[in-house]
């Protein structure tokens, strides 16, 4: 058995996410026992002006930069980055295995990270994980404000956080970068840079060697490149801007309101540089793995669809504009919802023009596409209900219509759960092998990297 082979085998048995505290107090250990090997400095400060740390390790010929919680409610990366930063430290064969300095961000989005921690002991649940929920607005999300400018769009409103990533990409710009992502429900999906054939069968048996299922049925956006059998072109706010060019009667600059990610930046200080992205689903169902052809056409389900997201979307803000002026207390929800909801406005004409015309939708569904649409969208749809439910209840009035709105609003969330819970099982995947599975592809991901000229 290999280095690389026996490192993701002895992953622990994880049962929970390590809270921002936890993997902070970690490094701070790890530095602590390894000085000549490690070191650990702050990369920059949160919104609320907490410390963002970075380990560095080794001292190879290049450079990669790995980040955890891209998004705050994605906790699986920073697991496994703990696991791998004392690995690298403790093991100098497996070390040298790549020629790298590694720069390594466990916790990117800290003020967003607590937010989570509320379901980080208790992750098998997925009521409570809704209730428990918060994702940041596009533009104050890590992986979506670093500056852009392309032809009538431009953003150069960085967040402290994302201010960080490009503190150690402008100084020591990197040949890797793994943002560890990672989904709610479904199956695994794989972004990259690049077109990288070799990768193709080591990123399927990552999945397999851990019979978790591959997502198979709709891509996660519309304008998604697909280089093979769940594995995408890493997206860009470019292809973004182009998508509503071709779809939307409007500046593509009036829909966009976040900036570029990770990789289209890194490119300006290194064109050659290879960015991965691994998401892995808290819970699956083997139908989003089944590519059998159905009796209904893909355009009927994607157009069903997103007119239900437009009811649900409809509901929510009228619920919402109910309770606006009864707000006390600003809260990072209200800035999130009020996002999500203008973002739909804007962008809702252009799906719905794609959903109508793009030839790919021209044939029947496969059981995958089908899952995807009518119950797998469901449970992402009630993350914003979550964290309206959250809005109301961190206010300091007991106003009758909060109080009203609030029961409202959580008899909608737990039925909606209950009849998600007819249509589907949600199978819990161990944080081990969703772990090993980000570990899997991102070791020799970053072997092909580094035989790269």
């Amino acid at each position: 058995m290999s280095i690389v082979e026996q490192v993701i085998k002895q992953v622990p048995d994880y049962r929970k996410f390590m809270t921002v505290n936890e993997l902070n107090e970690s490094s701070k250990k790890l530095k602590a026992q390894f000085p000549q090997i490690v070191d650990l400095f702050e990369a920059g400060k949160s919104t609320s002006g907490e410390p963002i740390l970075c380990l560095k390790i080794g001292n190879g010929s290049k450079s990669a930069l790995l980040y955890g919680f891209p998004h705050p409610n994605e906790p699986i990366g920073s697991v496994m980055l703990d696991y791998l930063s004392w690995k690298l430290a403790e093991n100098k064969e497996f070390r040298d295995i790549f020629d790298f300095t590694w720069y390594i961000v466990k916790v990117a989005d800290v003020d967003g990270a607590k937010l989570n921690e509320g379901w980080f002991k208790k992750p098998y649940s997925f009521k409570h994980y809704v209730y428990n929920y918060y994702r940041p607005a596009g533009n104050e999300q890590v992986e979506w404000s670093f500056p852009i400018e392309y032809k009538t769009l431009k953003f150069d409103k960085p967040t402290p956080e994302t201010q960080a990533l490009m503190n150690i990409i402008n100084q020591t710009p990197p040949s890797f970068i793994y943002s560890l992502h990672n989904a709610g429900f479904g199956g695994v999906y794989y972004y990259i840079s690049e077109d990288a054939p070799l990768l193709y069968p080591i990123f399927e048996k990552a999945a397999n060697d851990q019979n978790v299922p591959l997502s198979l049925g709709e891509p996660e956006i519309p304008y998604a490149r697909q280089f093979h059998q769940a594995v995408f072109l890493m997206p860009t706010t470019v292809d973004a801007y182009d998508y509503y060019e071709k779809y939307a009667n409007v500046d593509p600059a009036t829909i966009i309101m976040s900036g570029e990610s990770s990789i289209g930046y890194a490119k300006r200080f290194n064109k050659n540089v290879f960015e991965l992205v691994c998401e892995v689903p808290y819970y699956y169902d083997e139908r989003i793995e089944n590519t059998k052809p159905t009796k209904i056409s893909r355009r009927k389900l994607v157009l069903e669809d997103l007119e239900s997201d437009k009811n649900d979307m409809e509901h929510l803000i009228s619920l919402y504009e109910k309770i606006k002026n009864k707000i006390d207390t600003h809260t990072k929800f209200q800035d999130a919802l009020e996002y999500f909801m203008e973002s739909f406005k804007r962008s809702y004409q252009a799906r719905l023009r794609w959903a109508q015309t793009a030839e790919e939708l021209n044939r029947n569904a496969t059981v995958a596409e089908k899952f995807d649409n009518q119950i797998s969208a469901k449970s992402y749809s009630l993350f914003k209900w979550g964290m309206f439910y959250r809005l109301i209840k961190s206010q300091k009035s007991k106003d009758r219509v909060l109080s009203e709105t609030s029961e409202k609003v959580r008899e909608i969330i737990d039925s909606r759960i209950g009849l998600l819970e007819k249509k589907t099982k949600f199978n819990v995947i161990p944080i081990k092998k969703l772990v090993q599975i980000q570990l899997t592809a991102g070791l020799y991901t970053c072997l092909y990297t580094s035989l790269k000229k």
